[in-house]
């Protein structure tokens, strides 16, 4: 028994270890290895590895002289701030971590146990794509992967984190989970590499140029967090998980009570100019409204006129939509209403509620947007926002204009409670456009418009865009002093904790995607 301990212990050990040139060859990237990366991401001590010993049994060319253990990927479960999570971490030391059918499986057992514990499943993404070698059962692996990652779609959260290479169908993974993290100068993500591509059109891309963290985290909307290096990274997955419950039949964790309902915040009314065409950063809003003015950003440098997130209300998670009057006047566009959409969707699934901050004077006009399907985009987020059941919250800080304004969790779509400050402006349009449609004969037949125009906009915005307005008609609940608002909105979400809606009977809706 000794001599069988004793090898038993040999053998984990050189398993743990690696190879050293292949180590030294991951550092030598400005990467750290598979184990070195759950040492930061889960608590000391608590990770339980699973099929440590499993190795290939492919056929391949050059695959039968080379089988190590685990075969390119760890697999187990932690604790992160002493809560249960599951992980798998690709090891790039071995066969590139490429993914073959004993790859594949150790994913698909930690994936389904995650389910079955309902507890967060989190993906540390560092290869090369599906292994050649082993041809079709390499791409069946994938496709188990992608139907785990829909089936745990809203039952419990599924994190993703791209340290390296994620090419090919790897890349769907992160696209069908809840939030994706990637680091830049290591991080690529695309379907079709540089090689390909010049092949096929000619064209000549670098990996970083083709899907770089910068590249998924402002174009195209794929990275939710952008990092400069795996510390800071998995310190930020480490808080994420801290911020959401561990599945859909639990509350969102909450700390101590803050005192929020009885916090004046003078100062929200020196961040927000009264006149409504000044820009200010609405995070400095939002840092006013949360505990501690910590705040979550999701996607910060895609789509940056709406501004999402997570942070604490009075100890309780709260996710915050908000225009952005600092970026193209804090109009949506086409991307802004995506980004608000899934983040919508996303607190929607994990019971977090909704806070929203209003000051939008409409959608993007012009060609370019109706062409790139502003109309549907835009609906995303009515779908979106008909759909939650989670509490809503609207504040209205300045403009509501138009269409956008239902948009923005409108009384009319069902939030539960509008707020709106003295400075709201609710209304079809701004005062002077609807002057200028609605008396345009009248301006045109006058020898001094001017005057004239002025005597309209002040009528038009005494009778139909005066603070009041809405709140007689019953859309506004209360018309609150801007210093009050984190007291306002903390007792709005007192009052809602225990909502409940029963669900339609129905199979699924149809968003427009």
């Amino acid at each position: 028994m000794d001599a069988l301990r004793d090898r038993r212990d040999r053998t984990r050990r050189e398993i743990v270890q690696g190879r050293a040139a292949a180590v030294e060859r991951q550092h030598r990237q400005g990467k750290r290895t598979a184990r070195e990366r759950l040492a930061l991401l889960l608590d000391e001590g608590s990770f339980l590895e699973v099929d440590l010993f499993r190795r290939h049994r492919a056929q391949g060319p050059k695959m039968d002289g080379a089988r190590p253990a685990t075969d390119g990927v760890v697999t187990g479960s932690g604790t992160i701030g002493g809560r249960r999570v599951f992980v798998y971490a690709q090891d790039f030391t071995v066969f590139g971590g490429s993914l073959g059918e004993a790859h594949a499986a150790k994913i698909h057992k930690v994936m389904d146990l995650a389910v079955e514990n309902g507890a967060p499943l989190i993906g540390l993404n560092d290869g090369g794509g599906a292994r050649i070698q082993e041809g079709v059962m390499a791409l069946d692996g994938y496709g188990g992967i992608f139907r785990r990652n829909v089936r745990a779609s809203g039952v419990i959260p599924q994190i993703s984190v791209v340290l390296g290479p994620c090419a090919g169908g790897a890349a769907y993974s992160p696209a069908l989970t809840d939030v994706t993290f990637m680091v830049r100068g290591t991080a690529q993500m695309y379907l079709t590499g540089p090689d390909v591509i010049e092949a096929v059109s000619g064209e000549r891309v670098t990996h970083a140029e083709l899907g770089g963290a910068h590249v998924h985290g402002g174009r195209t909307g794929v990275a939710t967090f952008v990092h400069d290096d795996e510390e800071g990274c998995l310190a930020d997955v480490r808080h994420l998980v801290s911020l959401l419950p561990s599945n859909h039949l639990e509350a969102p964790p909450s700390g101590p009570a803050r005192g929020a309902e009885d916090d004046l915040r003078p100062r929200l009314a020196e961040i927000v100019p009264a006149e409504p065409h000044r820009p200010y950063d609405t995070r400095l809003v939002v840092a006013e409204l949360v505990d501690d003015a910590d705040f979550m950003e999701f996607h910060e440098d895609w789509a940056p006129n709406v501004v999402c997130g997570l942070g604490r209300v009075d100890g309780h998670v709260t996710g915050v939509v908000a225009n952005q009057p600092t970026v193209l006047a804090g109009v949506l566009d086409a991307a802004a209403a995506q980004k608000a959409a899934r983040f919508v969707r996303f607190c929607d699934a994990f019971g977090i509620p909704l806070v929203t901050l209003v000051d939008v004077p409409g959608f993007l006009p012009g060609t370019e947007q109706e062409y790139a399907g502003v109309i549907r985009h835009g609906a995303k987020l009515l779908y979106a926002y008909c759909e939650a059941t989670v509490p809503r919250v609207q504040v209205i800080l300045r403009k509501a204009y138009g269409g956008a304004y239902i948009v923005m969790d409108s009384r009319s779509i069902g939030t539960d409670l509008s707020l709106a400050w003295p400075t709201n402006e609710i209304a079809v349009m701004g005062a002077e456009a609807a002057v200028n449609v609605v008396y345009r004969r009248e301006l045109a037949a006058a020898d001094d418009p001017a005057p004239l125009r002025d005597r309209y906009v002040a009528d038009y915005r005494d009778r139909l865009m005066h603070p009041y307005y809405a709140a007689e008609r019953g859309l506004v609940d209360d018309v609150i002093d801007p210093a009050r608002t984190r007291a306002e909105v903390a007792r709005a979400l007192a009052m809602l904790r225990n909502k409940a809606v029963p669900a339609t009977p129905r199979k699924h809706g149809n968003i427009p995607l």
